[in-house]
């Protein structure tokens, strides 16, 4: 386990982000983000990650999620990133269109020799500065956040517009993922 997982309440809800190594722009392709998706799935029916708000950018992953079933979120999280990254790699080697394959291995090769917990490659960087969000102001704020990165990377013009997000589901929309737990804040 990562030293840098700092989750201290393990039923509180989270913000994290977490990158590919180098900042690689893997998720242009959008098979890869479907791997993301079927393991965040997965997550969610077997493993008890209730998603509150997500957003798969093209180097990078945010998520606002708790653990509900007992299990500690850094332990959650840590399964997850291990299944993407086995899997994210795998499709690389097996992709025929994947034009830049040879540069990806190998660098994901030489990021995996620095580190002395990762053998092979190494995918997603170890660092997620987990966030607990504490007040309903706090958790629409990086709601906003989440669902903004791509209108601020200039993608689309409306948040719900991007497909791999879950802002669709904030504006009353069917996203790709199901069981969004839609986060309501009231201002007084």
């Amino acid at each position: 386990m990562s030293r840098n997982y700092k989750f201290h309440n393990p039923e509180g809800l989270y913000f994290i982000s977490f990158a590919v190594v180098g900042w690689l722009d893997v998720f242009t392709r959008n098979e890869y983000k479907d791997l993301v998706l079927e393991s965040i799935e997965f997550c969610q029916k077997y493993k008890g990650m209730e998603i509150h708000a997500w957003c798969i950018m093209t180097n990078h992953v945010h998520l606002i999620f708790r653990s509900i079933e007992n299990q500690k979120p850094e332990l959650l999280l840590g399964d997850f990133k291990r299944f993407t990254s086995r899997s994210i790699i795998k499709a690389i080697q097996d992709n025929p269109r994947e034009s830049r394959k040879v540069f990806m291995l190998d660098f994901f090769k030489k990021e995996a020799a620095k580190s002395s917990n990762t053998t092979n490659f190494q995918f997603w960087r170890h660092d997620n500065k987990p966030i607990e969000l504490w007040s309903s102001a706090v958790i629409q704020q990086k709601i906003d956040y989440i669902h903004n990165n791509p209108v601020a990377e200039g993608i689309v013009f409306r948040p719900e517009d991007y497909k791999y997000s879950s802002a669709s589901d904030y504006a009353g929309e069917k996203g790709m993922l199901d069981g969004v737990c839609v986060f309501q804040y009231f201002k007084l």
